[in-house]
């Protein structure tokens, strides 16, 4: 670590504390770098998660109805398969058991540390390594891998009033299951893609329920049935069936991107069917005006629900069409003056997407956080790589986000990226110690062309504001591509676009 003598940094490295790799976060892509590590022979690595199981998103989010709305063949690794999902769409519990399972069956256990949040990582620049402290000890890595992901840390609105709210509050991604929700009168802040799952299952239960909805999001009918046994049989017994689903249903996602992408107006006909879909489930003009969105479809995340419309529809169900304001007391008062009392407040509010937590706590070569190089936005080379930050990379970093498909793709491609950058610095230095460092231009081009293609897409120019937005309306999440050429441009590292530092 920075600051020790030579003597105490062998002490260290013989003491167990340093390791070649260190990733944070133990989801899907903390997962799915170690079984990349250890496939290609890397066994000198840590996974260090803060809490005290695995499973990110998918072990914190439990709220009642969680599941996800990717097609569960494509939502799960390529190099391991499952073929005994239940659902077309599968729930947590699900999603969940499959990542306990990829960690047994490739031996990822021994390199997991849980309830070992890293508190600060510094860049050694003499020593050419990270220097990590953790709530389960200090260490030092070569590499540095953040997976941290952006759905991990929920987004609270800061609302007047708020704390002297005398019911209970929460957010989705905190469920309080000990909580009682029966007979209460319950109010849900948000109307995105949490929330169109957790408000059908609740509206049964309580008294009244109020939803606050800042903003309609566009809804389309959820295609969801059993796996019947017959086709998990064929998927067990003959696995290039499974195969031959995932890619079909990887394909039809490839073909849509173009829609997103440069053609929104083509969305046209997505948005009547969701029109269809609504009208067929609100008979009331009034409550299909407040629920009808006034931009074009896919600006906004689009969202799946077969049971999002009945719901709204229940005579105790009231929808305010207006953000929240104030709380006083008991009583809930929204941006247009409406107010509704509450004994028990749901926050579905999503996450903080474009001001990543762990930026706050990584400190680069040049003294300063992540935080502080990206205050004016999120900034990456091929999404994984930034400048400043040697042998830093990130899984799911700025504009590798999708809309249409299913994020494992671009992990995948990401880990092939992580895996080149290990064999490129081994090339480098192979009795020493090698750093590569993206140049700050190699950078900037990068993100200029991102930003020049994102200007004619839908999640730019769809007449909203949405959370791949940062706060100065700079879209630093979404990729404009298809998953394809994202793959194809983290093939390889390309050392022209890095500095390259080495150390005897």
């Amino acid at each position: 670590m920075a600051g020790l003598s030579p003597v105490d940094r062998t002490a260290q490295e013989a003491s167990g504390m340093h390791v070649r790799v260190a990733v944070i976060g133990a989801g899907f892509g903390g997962l799915g770098a170690a079984v990349r590590l250890r496939r290609m022979g890397v066994t000198d690595f840590v996974v260090l998660e803060r809490a005290g199981a695995i499973g990110g998103a998918w072990r914190d989010n439990t709220y009642p109805g969680c599941a996800c709305d990717v097609p569960s063949h494509l939502y799960s690794f390529s190099f391991a398969p499952n073929p005994h999902w239940p659902r077309n769409f599968s729930g947590q519990p699900h999603i969940r058991a499959y990542l306990e399972r990829v960690a047994d069956a490739f031996g990822l256990r021994p390199h997991i540390r849980l309830d070992s949040e890293v508190v600060s990582a510094r860049w050694d620049a003499d020593e050419l390594r990270w220097a990590l402290d953790t709530t389960g000890g200090p260490l030092t890595a070569d590499v540095l891998v953040s997976a941290t992901g952006p759905l991990s840390e929920p987004m609270l609105p800061e609302v007047p009033g708020l704390d002297g709210f005398p019911g209970h509050v929460f957010h989705s991604a905190r469920w309080d299951h000990g909580h009682e929700l029966r007979g209460r009168r319950v109010a849900v802040v948000g109307t995105g893609a949490s929330a169109i799952q957790f408000v059908p299952r609740i509206e049964r239960e309580v008294t009244e329920l109020t939803v606050f909805q800042r903003t309609p999001p566009w809804v389309i009918p959820r295609a969801d049935r059993p796996i019947t046994g017959l086709e998990r049989w064929l998927h067990a017994r003959l696995p290039a069936t499974g195969t031959a689903r995932r890619g079909l249903l990887w394909s039809v996602r490839e073909l849509q991107v173009g829609t997103f992408a440069k053609h929104p107006g083509r969305m046209r006909a997505v948005e009547q069917l969701a029109l269809l879909h609504m009208r067929r489930a609100v008979r009331d003009p009034g409550l299909r005006r407040r629920l009808t969105p006034g931009y074009r479809i896919g600006c906004k995340r689009i969202l799946l629900s077969n049971d999002w419309y009945p719901a709204l529809t229940r005579p105790h169900v009231r929808v305010i069409d207006s953000g929240l304001r104030e709380v006083r007391g008991s009583t809930l008062v929204a941006s247009d003056g409406r107010e509704a009392r509450a004994d028990t407040i749901i926050f579905g509010t999503g996450f903080h997407v474009t001001d990543l937590p762990i930026a706050e706590r990584v400190k680069g070569s040049r003294g300063t956080t992540l935080a502080e190089e990206w205050r004016d936005g999120m900034a990456a080379l091929r999404g994984t790589t930034a400048a400043g930050f040697p042998n830093f990379l990130t899984i799911i970093g700025p504009n590798t986000g999708l809309g249409n498909s299913s994020m494992i793709l671009m992990i995948e491609a990401q880990l092939s990226y992580l895996a080149d950058y290990l064999r490129t610095l081994d090339r480098l230095a192979p009795r020493g110690r090698a750093a590569l460092t993206p140049r700050p231009g190699a950078v900037a081009a990068w993100n200029d062309r991102l930003q020049r293609r994102l200007a004619r897409s839908v999640w730019n120019s769809g007449g909203c504001h949405s959370w791949y937005l940062d706060a100065n309306g700079r879209n630093t999440t979404v990729w404009p591509g298809t998953t394809g050429e994202f793959r194809r441009a983290t093939r390889a590292v390309d050392t022209d676009e890095y500095e390259v530092l080495t150390r005897a």
